[in-house]
Formats: structure tokens, C-alpha cells, sequence
């Protein structure tokens, strides 16, 4: 399914035009974004009332320009060039997680370039099903600290990182305090985690904004720790928690640790401005393709060019 006419070469960035544009002129076969949002239509919808109503762990107005059905979103992505894309499910109270996976396991079956993802909760079932995901092929998981409220170093999550750890599969965390606090995100929950699990695949999503700093130490500390780019750089954030612009010699050299994530669909501005915030930069051409595709090509297994 094609978008085409306005959509497809809006002025405002939304269509496809300039997102293609930027990974050919890097020479690269497509774009790898490893922090998208599928997820069930009615919880979909939740997610984006709670935006629009600019709910506590938000704090602001939040337009969603992406509201579109599922399969133009789908069809989308594929406009855009994005060849491998996550479904970052995730649940707020105890009795979703597994039932949010059963739904990514059939997404990921009727959608290939999707990686196959799932999440978890600090619940008495939590090994078993986090397991049955892992035995089933999922890929990625997604670990929402603010959302959740839940403490990372809960003891009923203990044997889940351990698991995902000896898999190699890697969880995309939201751990830093933005655009909210909650009573467990920041760096030192994690950080506490990560010196239990050192082998722990871990993803830190919005380069744990605005704990910036702090999150790239424990990349630097941790070899198996990524940090995704998701909203970070953009105009939209750069007003509430801007980059501190003296820690980019230390972006440019976690290169082969940082992957693109954009936060699609739900996100205040066209997708290719994601991009171009990244290229502003300055870090050169060679850092746009590790971050951009050969990253998270590598970390999934997917083909590197």
C-alpha cells in the first residue's frame, strides 16, 4: 500500500520524500528504528487520549501527527525506507504484559520487517511468560520504568534480566526521568541493575533524557549498554531538555552503541526531523550509517552493508 499526493511529499516533513532522501544520500539500503509503536487498537487509543489530554508523565501538549490506521502506519514505514521496526508494547498494571504479548507474537507474524517484540511487569508470572516469549522468538523487549512505576531491581524481576541476559536478547528500557519523573527512573536504579547483570542487552530509550550524562557513564561502564536516539535533538525536545552540547565527543565515541528510535507514530513532528536532527550534529556521515542502520542491523542480525 503506497501513500501518495500530499502525504507522501508533504512540505511539513510527514511524507516520504526527505526521509528517503537522507539514507541514500548515505549510500544506505534503508533505515533500522528499533523504538516504533504497535500495539493493540484500543490501547493505542488510550496512549494517544493521554496525550492529547497532556496527562501527568507528559506534562504538555503532545500532538500525535501519525494518527493514522494500522496499516498506513505499516505502509508508512515502508514509504519512509525503514526496513526492520519494533512494536514497543508495554504495560501499567500487573495482568497486561502477557496478553500484550500474544498480541506483538501475531503482529510480528503478519508484519516480517516488525522485530518480533514483548514486555514484562513485576508480577508472580513473569519468568514464565517472559520465557515463553523468548522460546517463541521474540526479539527485543520493551521495559517502561516511568509508565510502569515499578522499581527495576524489583525481586520478581531478577530472574527475568538474568534470562534476558543469557538469551542476548535485548530490552529497550524507559529509565530516565523525561519528560517526567517517576518514583524509579533515573540512573541509579539502572545502574544498580546493570552491576547484577553486566551482560544485561540493555537499550536506553530518549538516551535517558534528561539524565544524559549520567546514562552515557553507564554506557561507558557497561560494553553491552546502547543508548536510542528517540525524540533526542529534535526541536520539540531541545526546548525542554536540550543535549548538552560539550558530552558529543563522548556520543561520537559510543558510535557503535547509539541506534536510531524515533518513537513513531507517536511523535509532534514529521519523522525525517528526527533525522535531520541527527545530522545537524556534525558527527559526519560514517556515525549517521552506524546509527542509522548498521547498528541495529548488527544487534538483531540483520544484513549490514
Amino acid at each position: 500500500m503506497a501513500l501518495s499526493g500530499a502525504d507522501s511529499a508533504s512540505p511539513d516533513g510527514r511524507g516520504a520524500a526527505g526521509v528517503v532522501r537522507f539514507w541514500e544520500r548515505l549510500g544506505l539500503p534503508g533505515l533500522v528504528d528499533v523504538h516504533t509503536h504497535f500495539m493493540p487498537e484500543r490501547v493505542l487509543a488510550k496512549v494517544w487520549e493521554y496525550f492529547d489530554s497532556a496527562g501527568p508523565l507528559v506534562g504538555m501538549k503532545w500532538p500525535v501527527i501519525y494518527r493514522h490506521e494500522e496499516e498506513q502506519r505499516i505502509a508508512l514505514l515502508r514509504e519512509f525506507g525503514v526496513r526492520a521496526f519494533t512494536s514497543m508494547v508495554y504495560p501499567h498494571k500487573a495482568g497486561m504484559a502477557r496478553w500484550l504479548n500474544g498480541w506483538a507474537a501475531e503482529f510480528a507474524r503478519r508484519t516480517p520487517d516488525c522485530l518480533h517484540t514483548a514486555t514484562f511487569y513485576p508480577e508472580p508470572d513473569v519468568e514464565a511468560y517472559v520465557r515463553e516469549a523468548v522460546d517463541a522468538g521474540a526479539r527485543v523487549f520493551k521495559s517502561h520504568v516511568q509508565v510502569g512505576g515499578y522499581d527495576p531491581g524489583d525481586p520478581l524481576l531478577d530472574p527475568v534480566w538474568g534470562l534476558l541476559a543469557e538469551a542476548g536478547v535485548p530490552v529497550v528500557a524507559h529509565c530516565g526521568s523525561g519528560p517526567a519523573p517517576g518514583k524509579h527512573t533515573g540512573p541509579e536504579p539502572i545502574g544498580r541493575l546493570l552491576a547484577r547483570h553486566p551482560r544485561l542487552r540493555l537499550v536506553v530509550a530518549h538516551m535517558g533524557m534528561p539524565e544524559y550524562a549520567d546514562f552515557l557513564t553507564l554506557a561507558e561502564r557497561f560494553t553491552e549498554v546502547r543508548l536510542d536516539t528517540t525524540m533526542v535533538f529534535t526541536d520539540f525536545t531541545e526546548r525542554l531538555s536540550p543535549f548538552p552540547r560539550a558530552q558529543l565527543p563522548r556520543l561520537a565515541d559510543l558510535g557503535e552503541r547509539i541506534l536510531l528510535g524515533t518513537d513513531f507514530p507517536n511523535i509532534p513532528y514529521g519523522y525525517v526531523h528526527q533525522l535531520d536532527a541527527l545530522e545537524r550534529l556534525g558527527l559526519g556521515d560514517d556515525w549517521l550509517r552506524a546509527v542509522c542502520h548498521g547498528n541495529g542491523a548488527r544487534l538483531f542480525g540483520l544484513p549490514v552493508v
